[in-house]
């Protein structure tokens, strides 16, 4: 390797650029540390997703997300960060700020998403025995300025990867032509996110199954004080096609559960608070929930779905991936901020469906309520759901082995 000239050259002009250290917003976590690359900014959210599945798998596991820029608090991929994970900006390819990088963070694995690779960074990780992977590759990420001037580089550093995978077979030719060996590079689906399946008290879902049984449900999750008048104008108008139809009801944001008991009982819907311990009985129209540990059990009886903060600007919306993984038909707004990616895949599909106001909201609400009709989009957003499943189970055995083998080292 020491022999490339290309990789040689590129050695020496990044030792005379500027070696700016890396910030460090916070120390390394504790225990194993999983580092993720994501090099393609549109794919941030399915690499989020990719590293909650790693923590939730493998108790005490953190995972390091480094990007090219940070992603802004107000744009698409800004909100809360899941427990685990630690965003950062990579570092540059200036020798010492690599060693910066790595000396600080200490990654027991890597996986690198996409290309744009940099190769003093992914030299020296491979030299300090941190596993990597390469996943997800397409040949724009292959297409760079450095990889067409030299060309060499690549083939030098591909070979550093214990395994490779490219999302299209156009993406595998690229790397083959780069110097790997066909056998050398698997070609899988897009990365994806897949969405997780948020657990429920499972006596709290039969007792409430055993209240509501023979009712319809709908459930408005995540819900803002603008959004409020609609979705009960919307309950109002599917009541009178489906006279047992019940609304669980959680306020998000701005709208407080006591606000939105006070304006049910303004309007005069037979109200009641499920976080006081109650079940709902034949009268009760809406029942208000603020808990957002039952969300996941709200998502299971409920054959429909609106997902809030969709409505307004400012939000952000509602993660559509949760309801489509536990089989509930999505309804939403145009404005779902950060989940536009998903929103978007999950409609091409037919499991979600864009509404405007109270009239269309409870239009589909009237129509979804039909086991049939729910079935259906229920089926299609489990297809969506399911797509990268595999890529995702292949790329968490490879994780789990290679930290595995890491432990048994150390």
């Amino acid at each position: 390797m020491a022999g490339s000239f290309g990789l040689s050259a590129y050695r020496a002009l990044a030792r005379r650029g500027e070696a700016r250290p890396p910030v460090f917003d916070g120390p390394r976590p504790e225990g194993e540390l999983l580092w993720i690359h994501c090099a393609e900014a549109a794919a941030f959210i399915a690499v989020q997703d990719l590293a909650q599945r790693q923590i939730s798998s493998r108790p005490g596991l953190s995972v390091l997300i480094s990007l090219p820029t940070l992603p802004r608090e107000s744009g698409p991929e800004g909100g809360v960060r899941p427990v685990g994970v630690v965003l950062t900006e990579i570092c540059t390819d200036h020798p010492a700020s690599v060693a910066a990088f790595l000396n600080h963070w200490a990654p027991d694995c890597c996986v690198w998403t996409w290309g744009g690779l940099r190769p003093n960074l992914i030299l020296e990780a491979s030299a300090r025995a941190c596993p990597l992977f390469l996943i997800n590759a397409d040949t724009a990420g292959f297409d760079g300025r450095r990889e067409r001037w030299l060309p060499d580089v690549a083939r030098n550093l591909l070979p550093l990867f214990s395994a490779v995978m490219a999302r299209s077979p156009a993406a595998a030719r690229r790397l083959t032509q780069l110097g790997l060996g066909k056998s050398d590079v698997e070609v899988t689906t897009d990365l994806q996110a897949g969405g997780q399946a948020i657990p429920c008290n499972e006596t709290d879902l039969a007792d409430l199954a055993a209240a509501c049984v023979g009712r319809s449900i709908w459930f408005a999750n995540g819900v803002q004080q603008e959004e409020l008048q609609t979705v009960l104008a919307a309950h109002r108008q599917a009541l009178r096609l489906s006279h047992r139809l019940l609304l669980v009801l959680r306020p998000s944001g701005n709208l407080t559960p006591q606000e939105a008991f006070e304006q049910c009982r303004v309007q005069e819907f037979r109200v009641l608070g499920w976080d006081d311990g109650n079940y709902p009985d034949e009268t009760t129209q809406v029942l208000i929930t603020e808990d957002p540990r039952d969300i996941g059990l709200f998502y299971r009886v409920a054959p429909v779905s609106f997902l809030g903060g969709s409505l307004v600007a400012g939000h952000g919306g509602v993660d559509p991936l949760e309801a489509a993984a536990l089989g509930s038909a999505i309804l939403y707004g145009p404005r779902v901020g950060r989940h536009l990616q998903s929103y978007s895949r999950l409609a091409a599909a037919g499991a979600a469906r864009i509404i405007n106001d109270s009239a269309a909201l409870g239009m589909a609400v009237t129509r979804l309520v039909a086991p049939d009709q729910a079935a259906t989009m229920a089926h299609a957003g489990w297809d969506v759901i399911s797509a990268g499943a595999s890529l995702t189970d292949r790329i968490s055995d490879l994780v789990q082995d290679a930290l595995d083998a890491q432990q048994v080292l150390n």
